[in-house]
């Protein structure tokens, strides 16, 4: 999938994180599915998802989503829920 759209794909996170003004905030999939307009792949419940470094090899449109919006993200394992902490 080409980055444009890979990055229009997850647009929803990104605006609901830019309006967030706490420093630190916990979304459980359903938020961030509903965000996103969509469900969240199945890869999401893994730690590699919600990596919080940028590779131009291997671009990840969620990655970049979050990081673009001054955040970084921390899957919390087991719990279906992602924090998110302003960086």
């Amino acid at each position: 999938m080409p980055r444009e759209e890979q990055m229009r794909k997850y647009a929803g996170l990104t605006s609901r994180l830019e309006k967030e003004s706490l420093r630190e905030i916990t979304l459980v999939f359903a938020e961030i599915e509903d965000a996103i307009g969509r469900p969240l792949p199945r890869s999401a419940t893994r730690q590699g998802f919600w990596a919080n470094r940028y590779n131009r090899i291997q671009y990840h449109g969620m990655r970049r989503a979050v990081m673009d919006a001054g955040f970084r993200g921390e899957l919390l394992v087991d719990e279906g829920k992602v924090r998110f902490v302003k960086v």
